[in-house]
């Protein structure tokens, strides 16, 4: 954590970062936890270490039926929702800003966790997959429901039907990832983007990703009365006369959380 950034590094490299294990999962859960109890932390920013962004599942362990690919076809379908169907669960619960900085490959579960972020920028070196029929099974965990929300329903469709790869210049075509950067300047494109984030009022922040989630499930008019409701709290912060307050003496704000 610094300068109101924090950085989660998928660090498995071994396994080119996979999500399958209980143990992965169960620390990116925790992850999520922590950015949400931390008040000093305004955006975060997701990579990988190593080569790849993420594998997604554990190919070996498919094979072995180990982990949650062990068991029973009911034991099965618990394995993926106390198991991987966890992380998007508390993705969808983390209140700041998230950043995925995809510095390699994104296949499978992992290309849907880039998803899963309010955010993606590319290394060069990304490629994407949802490569899920490729071994012969679905988007487990939750891809059908992300990715159409973000590349459209035709694209999304010729994804996870064909498997096929797609790199990072594509990736942009498709709306995929915002930015497309050299893969040495990912991380610092990554932090400049996220401090562009943490320098505004930390509770509209918070507020104005919750609105935007909002916006894709509710109707307009749902909407904008709980917009109208979250604005008159707004106006009332010591941030909000901050804000007006520097921007009329033309000076850097400093704001508080209040």
């Amino acid at each position: 954590i610094e300068n109101h950034i924090a950085t989660l590094t998928l660090n498995q490299p071994e396994t080119r970062n996979s999500i399958s294990e209980f143990e992965m999962i169960d620390a990116i859960v925790s992850a999520c936890d922590e950015l949400n109890q931390n008040p000093d932390i305004r955006v975060a920013i997701l990579t990988g270490a190593g080569s790849a962004f993420c594998s997604g599942g554990n190919v070996k362990d498919m094979r072995d039926k180990k982990g949650m690919f062990s068991g029973t076809n009911d034991e099965l379908a618990d394995n993926y929702r106390n198991g991987i169907q966890r992380i998007p669960l508390a993705l969808s619960q983390v209140e700041i800003p998230l950043i995925a900085a995809v510095n390699g490959p994104a296949v499978g579960a992992g290309c849907d966790l880039t998803c899963m972020c309010d955010i993606r920028i590319a290394s060069e070196n990304a490629k994407f997959s949802e490569s899920f029929i490729k071994v012969g099974i679905i988007p487990g965990d939750g891809g059908a429901w992300f990715l159409p929300r973000i590349i459209g329903i035709s694209r999304a469709s010729q994804m996870a039907l064909t498997g096929q790869m797609i790199d990072a210049q594509t990736a942009l075509q498709w709306n995929l990832v915002s930015e497309v950067v050299a893969h040495d300047a990912l991380m610092q494109r990554a932090n400049e983007l996220a401090q562009q984030i943490a320098c505004n009022p930390p509770q509209v922040i918070r507020a104005t990703k919750r609105l935007l989630k909002l916006g894709q499930t509710m109707e307009l008019s749902e909407l904008l009365n709980e917009s109208a409701k979250v604005q008159a709290k707004m106006h009332g912060t010591q941030d909000h006369i901050e804000a007006v307050n520097a921007f009329l003496e033309k000076r850097a704000p400093n704001f508080k959380g209040s």
